[in-house]
């Protein structure tokens, strides 16, 4: 594929404006003794309704025609971007129609309510939630935003990076957290033609280990299971931000689920912030491969901080 050029970037970002929080970017000198690298969180979890979902459905929805709006939006998500899509169509007086698996966590769920957008379950495979809002699209005629397979959803994804490479200059690495693969498109074009030097990895569960299949293969592959704590990296990657990841991404870390929760653990107690599994993952990745990070300079996104507190300190104990 051609890839969005750096005007398309740009433009994005204009787009975005007033639109989203600049988020800050922290450190820990404790995190750098323990990993031998110098370190450098990119804070989504403080965006707009709490992850970096918020910059991709409002540029999404930015985009649209009013007159395309008329019957409202609809997307399928299991909690974040069912989030953002729903605080971005409540700023713009747009209806939003959300499709989430029954597994959701809780605390997502209530939210989405919250921002005002109607809530229909599916079952908790992603082919259950396509064919879900299949039919919800046939009978209302919406258009759909798909959470991470969408260009314009990419685009608004990329402005994390661009912010974070203003932010740092000359970072070695830029870890994102992948599942749709939308984040992590984002990510690689933003790094491509703002900060060339900077390599984009991925860092993905091993029980949900598709994108890492897909980097070897060179073609997309499924997961036939979504048993993995990091409820937002539970979806397969799509054909338009694939071709963008495997010119752009240089390899994917795996980790396990006592990695991902031992590294939420870590962040909570020690740089006081809640994040949530999935944004756990990137963190897990550079301490389980912190040989190959000594001495670099590694930027780490921290996609988000939405989180059933009780659930998961309960599964904190369980694990321990």
């Amino acid at each position: 594929m051609t890839l969005p050029t750096k005007a398309d970037l740009i433009k994005a970002r204009m787009w975005l404006e007033g639109m989203v929080h600049h988020t800050p970017v922290l450190t820990s000198t404790t995190f750098d003794d323990m990993t031998g690298a110098h370190v450098f969180f990119k804070c989504e979890n403080f965006q707009r309704m709490g992850a970096y979902k918020m910059r991709g459905a409002s540029h999404a929805l930015a985009r649209f025609h009013l007159d395309e709006l008329e019957n409202g939006v609809i997307t399928h998500s299991s909690g974040n971007f069912a989030q953002a899509v729903a605080l971005a169509a409540k700023m713009k007086h747009v209806k939003a129609k959300i499709v989430m698996p029954e597994n959701s966590p809780a605390v997502k769920v209530d939210a989405v309510r919250g921002y005002g957008a109607e809530i229909v379950f599916s079952g908790n495979s992603p082919v259950d939630r396509e064919n879900k809002v299949n039919e919800e699209i046939k009978a209302k005629g919406m258009p759909f935003i798909h959470p991470s397979n969408n260009l314009n959803v990419i685009l608004g994804n990329s402005t994390a990076t661009q912010e974070f490479v203003e932010q740092v200059t000359g970072l070695d690495y830029i870890i994102a957290p992948v599942g749709g693969g939308g984040l992590l498109a984002g990510t690689a074009l933003a790094a491509h033609w703002f900060s060339a030097l900077t390599e984009v990895i991925a860092a993905e569960p091993e029980n949900v280990d598709d994108a890492y299949r897909s980097i070897q293969s060179g073609h997309i592959e499924k997961n036939e299971t979504s048993d993995t704590i990091a409820d937002g990296l539970r979806t397969n990657l799509g054909d338009i931000n694939f071709p963008i990841i495997k010119e752009l991404v240089h390899k994917v870390l795996l980790v396990s689920e006592q990695e991902i929760l031992d590294a939420m653990k870590w962040v909570w107690e020690r740089m006081k912030i809640i994040i949530e599994p999935s944004s756990a993952v990137a963190v897990a990745a550079v301490i389980r491969y912190k040989d190959q990070f000594k001495g670099k300079k590694v930027g780490v996104i921290l996609t988000g901080g939405n989180v059933d507190l009780k659930e998961m300190m309960k599964l904190m104990g369980e694990k321990e």
